[in-house]
C-alpha cells in the first residue's frame, strides 16, 4: 500500500496545445471543438497550456460573465497578440481564454480550462490502475 500511495503522489507537470492539431482558431464546429479537447484532458498545478496560432488571433484571460458573454473590455490580464503563448496553470481554479479578435469568441474561439478537476474520460483508468498495484499486495 505504501508503494502504491507512493506511485500516485509523484506527478509530473504536462504541456497542452490548445486544440491539439487545430491549435488556436476560429473552430469549424463551433464552441464545441474546445469544449471537448478540454473534457478530454486532466490539468493539474504544475502543468502548461500552449496557445499557438496562425493569422489574426489572439487570447486573454477573463472573468466567467465575460467568457460567456464574449466580452474583451476587462481581460484579467494582458492580451496577448503573439503565438506562440504559455499559460502555467499555478493554481486548483476554473480559468477562461478567449479570442477578442472580431467576432472570433462568439464563433467559438474561447476555451474553459479547469485545473485540479479529474475529467470523466481518465477516472476510470486511474481507479483500475490503482486497484491493479493494491491487488497484488492484498492476496
Amino acid at each position: 500500500i505504501t508503494i502504491a500511495a507512493a506511485l500516485v503522489s509523484v506527478a509530473t507537470a504536462d504541456t497542452y496545445t490548445v486544440g491539439d492539431s487545430l491549435g488556436w482558431a476560429i473552430p469549424p464546429g463551433g464552441q464545441i471543438a474546445y469544449s471537448t479537447w478540454a473534457a478530454e484532458k486532466s490539468f493539474d498545478v504544475g502543468d502548461t497550456i500552449v496557445f499557438n496560432w496562425t493569422g489574426n488571433h489572439d487570447v486573454a484571460e477573463v472573468s466567467k460573465v465575460d467568457y460567456d458573454n464574449c466580452t474583451k473590455s476587462s481581460p484579467l490580464s494582458t492580451i496577448l497578440t503573439s503565438s506562440p503563448v504559455n499559460v502555467n496553470l499555478t493554481s486548483n481554479s476554473t480559468r477562461y481564454f478567449i479570442c477578442t479578435v472580431s467576432t472570433h469568441c462568439s464563433l467559438g474561439q474561447k476555451v474553459t480550462i479547469k485545473i485540479g478537476e479529474t475529467s470523466s474520460a481518465t477516472l476510470p483508468l486511474n481507479i483500475g490502475f490503482l486497484f491493479s498495484l493494491l491487488l497484488p499486495v492484498a492476496v
